[in-house]
């Protein structure tokens, strides 16, 4: 290897967090019908929404797997709203990974996929165990639909955009996004 490889090919020739997170695990898949490539990536997540282990298994090219080694390794030990952040912010986990990795965005937002598929299947199944008092929405910021409905009332809020603005809700993974429109549709409708 020469001395001033960059560090995708550092981290494809010695990738971290192969393999499967421990149980229980949130799997997120993505693949390209492109070049072919297919990555996996397993989340386990504590009670405070704090990721402890994250891993991955892959099919594809260098990049690719050094995306995936770099996010799972900086994705530890953070929530899954600041994970989600992390793994939207393509133009930073390019330009950590290297020069060399210029032109090839498709195999970071691959890699970026599987990890906010892993956590909104978290946060699914975050919002079918949850026992409050109010439906939770947004597992990612724990925005409950009460708080949602004040939002948009008051502050007349019509677009989910607003009420990320507004509550955080819909700034993490995303998953509620569905969720937060059928709420701004039954309050409008309701003014």
């Amino acid at each position: 290897m020469r001395v001033d490889a960059g560090l995708a090919a550092v981290q494809f020739s010695n990738p971290g967090n192969v393999g499967e997170a421990e149980l229980p695990n949130f799997i997120g898949r993505s693949a390209s019908f492109a070049c072919g490539a297919v990555a996996r990536v397993s989340l386990h997540v504590d009670d405070a929404q704090r990721i402890v282990d994250a891993k991955f298994k892959v099919a594809g090219c260098t990049v690719l797997v050094a995306a995936l080694s770099v996010l799972t390794e900086r994705v530890k030990n953070a929530t899954t709203a600041e994970a989600a952040a992390l793994a939207e912010d393509l133009e930073t986990i390019e330009r950590g990974l290297g020069p060399e990795v210029a032109g090839r965005g498709d195999c970071v937002l691959l890699a970026s996929e599987a990890l906010l598929e892993a956590i909104r299947a978290y946060s699914d199944s975050a919002r079918d165990h949850w026992d409050g008092d109010d439906a939770l929405i947004c597992t990612c910021f724990g925005v409950s639909e009460r708080t949602i409905e004040n939002e948009i009332q008051t502050k007349h809020l019509d677009t989910i955009a607003a009420v990320t603005r507004a509550c955080n809700a819909g700034a993490g993974c995303r998953s509620c996004y569905p969720l937060i429109e059928d709420i701004l549709e039954e309050v409008n409708r309701k003014s």
